[in-house]
């Protein structure tokens, strides 16, 4: 089986790592981009290209018709299309007989749409899903070639939350290839009523406010938290990143949120919120804030 691939995120080399060696497929060329300014989890795949011998670009456009026309001369039997934050278009998504196989983190059709590891967490979602699906002209809304359940434990975090669905992916990979390579798969359509998407985010979403509760902030850190861009307080009018929280359960009910309650020897702040207090554990404060100061 002939597959092109198309990919740039740090996703996109685990699962082209897994492709490249499955036996009977033929990874025949690949596009990638050098940088990203907007995949914080950006991978240039070009060197996995360069060692097997494939074929690669350098793309920003992948609609254009002189890509098109290049993918095509592959005479590719489908392509994989993973983490690649612009729309395929109608004329791509004809460019193999088998169509183009995209991947999204959740069970779809639930939760479609923009940042779905971060909003799953920031939720406080219990789990999510691994969906390989054949990709249209809609949102996430092709019909499903491979899905897999995802626990989300208490202790996830946007990294180990996105290992745990590379893992997955990998194994679905691995099941599901032969099927195609002998043209025997099924595909299930997508229930459309019971879809919904989530929208993009913005900085602002990242900001944590201390009227929040400490729950919501725990939830927000960790979905923000490496390999992508961090949640952030203002503090003295200046932006500071927060890469790890903890709870702590007990605070005195008459101080306002937002108050230093502590600072221990680790460096880590206790902040009062809504309804308990958070211990700042990692965080970019290069001057401590004091004791009884405020963290608007």
């Amino acid at each position: 089986m002939r597959v092109f691939f198309i990919g740039n995120v740090l996703f996109s080399r685990a699962m082209l790592e897994t492709i490249l060696g499955c036996v009977d497929v033929e990874v025949v060329g690949v596009t990638t981009k050098s940088a990203s300014s907007v995949n914080t989890d950006h991978s240039d795949i070009s060197d996995l290209a360069k060692a097997n011998n494939i074929p690669f670009k350098y793309v920003k456009d992948i609609n254009a018709p002189h890509i098109i026309d290049w993918i095509k001369g592959f005479v590719p039997d489908v392509i994989f299309c993973f983490g690649w934050s612009s729309l395929i278009r109608k004329e791509l998504l004809k460019a193999a007989p088998l169509g183009v196989i995209g991947y999204h983190p959740s069970k779809l059709p639930k939760n479609r749409g923009r940042h779905p590891i971060i909003w799953a967490l920031a939720l406080g979602l219990k789990e999510t899903g691994s969906t390989f699906f054949k990709m249209d002209s809609g949102a996430d809304s092709g019909d499903i070639i491979s899905q897999k359940t995802v626990s989300i434990l208490e202790e996830d975090n946007a990294g180990s939350l996105y290992e745990k669905l590379s893992t997955t992916a990998k194994a679905q990979i691995l099941e599901f290839i032969p099927l195609i390579a002998n043209y025997n798969i099924v595909w299930k359509k997508q229930n459309q009523n019971m879809s919904n998407l989530w929208r993009k985010r913005g900085e602002k979403d990242g900001e944590i406010d201390f009227r929040m509760n400490s729950d919501t902030i725990y939830n927000l850190v960790r979905a923000l938290t490496h390999p992508y861009v961090g949640a952030h307080v203002i503090y003295n009018e200046k932006q500071i990143k927060i890469w790890k929280t903890r709870i702590c359960k007990s605070a005195p009910l008459n101080f306002e949120s937002g108050k230093v309650l502590a600072v221990n020897i680790k460096n880590e702040i206790c902040i009062k919120t809504a309804d308990s207090s958070i211990w700042l554990v990692e965080h970019e404060f290069e001057t401590l804030p004091t004791i009884n100061s405020y963290i608007q």
